[in-house]
């Protein structure tokens, strides 16, 4: 198959059968799915019934065991992004999930709707932007870990080498992976963020890339999965990953974010901002040990940069992370704590730069991967950033990008492309690419997170905040409170069903999809709202006598409020909350 060929398929359904042939590598294996057995299998061509009806995909993501029995997942749009050293690197834009039954006969109406309900999860989460994949390069994989790899690893298969971390079809994949055969017909699929950009400064072309890889262990969404898990999967994991090319050089600067590694939760309560937990009843430095362990052997050294407030509701956990840190006591691993609110209150964000300082020694230490146009490995990243905020989303990009950018000049000028004292932020049209890039990288990793776009990325868009870039992070902070309260439990259940936290049991009796709700559930916001307004009407029409309306006011006002304050009170019972995984059990 040619580096950049379209790795078009034509997928055959027959009442029997499904048929997956490749079309543009002249190879006569077709892949047969036997519908009614579920078997994979290979055949040839000439065995394929010509009456089938063909349409073009262009890559399997997998299967999933419904209520209704097993479906199959495609990918039927794509786009292309560009191109990684002449390798096609597409964007999956639209899938399909087709039935291997054909007919739903065999189900009470019960199973109908939790099947319904089922395939509308998968359909969320196929929605949420950010599904990349290549048929020749492997995405999940840095540039340094892929020059550091045998000769036997270059052989494998996409699927067999790929990092688990960052494929989000491994689950779906998994029939796929207990047979070698067939590898060449699964399309691992990472999820987050690519952006490439052919640049020029003083008239020397190279290219600029961004990759951000979003971890599929304890995935989910903000306020549902906090701290790590048992293993040490940290919740809102990305790597991501700076690569310039120029001349058949590459370099490549690599940071993590991840939640703060022990076990704490924030589970949404219709407060605004609800108060973290810290859990009391386990031991935290077994799961922090194994998270630190698992990234010095992926990174190397680990400067951690905490960037939460070191008052209020989140000083608690600062101060446990520092002195888990200093407990640990690996050489390995450093601290600082920077309170980015605090620093850069009152539109002072100059003030970064005293972060950029502390850490600037820190940096050159670390240095970047260099391979030069022989493959010659001229240096290699020995340590990693790795940044958090609450939720790694806003504070965490900001100085994600002013560290990459740091390393970005360094490799710039190492390969000749500027000048000695040029600077980048000197260079008007790259650095509004490279601006917009990272607010773009943010934007992606909170939307699939958080559920909106990030806050902040005025500031990373042009260097400075404006009023406009307060009123946005304004509304998208209203949608955030919204969909964090209100359907994010949905949007749990979809993640956890996708990745295979959670699997359907067809012969499961009592679906737990269907939690009873509690009266109160009900009747008191109706009560409120009921309240509420018989004390505008009597506002509107008042009384004979002003004592009278102010009588009637005071009533209806009161049992609004009291009813508004129970609801508060019992703020978890009104959240939408996920029903397929106990996530306290998780915590």
């Amino acid at each position: 198959m040619s580096l950049t060929s379209s790795n078009k398929q034509e997928l055959r359904l027959l009442s029997k059968k499904f048929y997956v042939e490749a079309c543009d590598d002249g190879a006569d294996d077709v892949l047969a799915i036997d519908r009614v057995s579920t078997e994979v299998t290979l055949t040839v061509k000439k065995d394929v019934p010509p009456s089938a009806v063909t349409r073009p995909i262009y890559g399997i993501l997998g299967t999933i065991r419904l209520v209704a029995g097993t479906y199959l997942i495609v990918i039927t749009k794509k786009k292309k992004v560009g191109e990684i050293f002449s390798h096609a690197i597409w964007k999956a834009t639209d899938f399909d999930i087709l039935s291997y039954k054909k007919t739903m006969l065999h189900l009470t109406d019960i199973q109908l709707q939790d099947n319904k309900v089922f395939l509308s999860m998968l359909n969320h989460v196929l929605s949420v932007d950010g599904f990349y994949f290549s048929t020749t390069y492997d995405l999940t994989h840095t540039l340094q870990r892929l020059a550091n790899t045998s000769p036997e690893f270059q052989e494998m298969s996409l699927l067999e080498r790929a990092d688990p971390r960052f494929v989000w079809n491994g689950h779906l994949l998994r029939e796929f992976a207990a047979q070698p055969e067939i590898h060449r017909f699964a399309t691992p699929v990472m999820h987050g963020f690519i952006t490439m950009h052919s640049c020029s400064i003083n008239g020397k072309c190279f290219d600029w890339l961004l990759v951000s890889r979003r971890s599929c262990f304890r995935a989910g969404v903000r306020y549902y999965v906090r701290g790590i898990d048992s293993e040490g999967h940290a919740a809102n994991f990305v790597e991501t990953e700076q690569i310039v090319h120029y001349k058949g050089s590459k370099a490549s600067f690599v940071q993590t974010r991840g939640s703060i590694p022990f076990f704490w939760s924030q589970r949404p309560n219709l407060k605004y901002k609800p108060k973290p937990q810290i859990s009391k009843s386990v031991n935290h430095m077994d799961g922090f040990q194994r998270h630190f362990d698992s990234q010095i052997i992926s990174y190397g050294k680990q400067m951690i940069v905490n960037l939460v407030n070191q008052k209020g509701s989140e000083k608690p956990l600062e101060q446990t992370f520092a002195k888990m840190v200093n407990s640990m006591a690996n050489g390995m691993v450093r601290y600082i704590a920077f309170d980015f609110h605090k620093e850069c209150s009152r539109m002072r964000w100059d003030r970064l730069q005293i972060l950029m300082d502390q850490l600037a020694e820190q940096q050159d230490e670390f240095s970047y991967f260099l391979v030069d146009s022989d493959g010659k490995i001229v240096t290699q990243q020995e340590g990693i950033f790795r940044s958090n905020c609450m939720d790694c989303l806003d504070r965490t990009n900001v100085i994600q990008s002013l560290l990459a950018r740091r390393s970005l000049q360094a490799q710039l000028q190492r390969l000749g492309v500027l000048h000695v004292g040029q600077r980048i932020e000197e260079q008007a049209d790259f650095e509004k690419i490279y601006k917009n890039a990272w607010a773009d990288n943010a934007n992606a990793c909170a939307k699939q997170y958080a559920g909106t776009g990030a806050l902040k990325t005025d500031y990373t868009r042009t260097g400075k905040r404006t009023q406009w870039g307060l009123i946005m992070d304004g509304w998208n902070s209203l949608i955030r409170y919204y969909k964090n309260n209100f359907s994010d439990g949905f949007r749990q259940d979809a993640i956890d069903l996708f990745l295979g936290n959670y699997s359907v049991d067809e012969v499961e009796p009592a679906s737990p999809l269907h939690v009873k709700k509690d009266w109160k559930f009900l009747a008191l916001p109706i009560i409120m709202v009921v309240a509420f307004s018989m004390c505008i009407i009597c506002l509107l029409m008042a009384g004979d006598t002003w004592t009278e309306t102010l009588a009637y006011v005071l009533f209806w006002g009161s049992a609004s409020f009291g009813t508004f304050a129970i609801i508060l009170y019992n703020g978890k019972d009104f959240v939408d909350a996920p029903k397929l995984v106990q996530k306290e059990k998780m915590d």
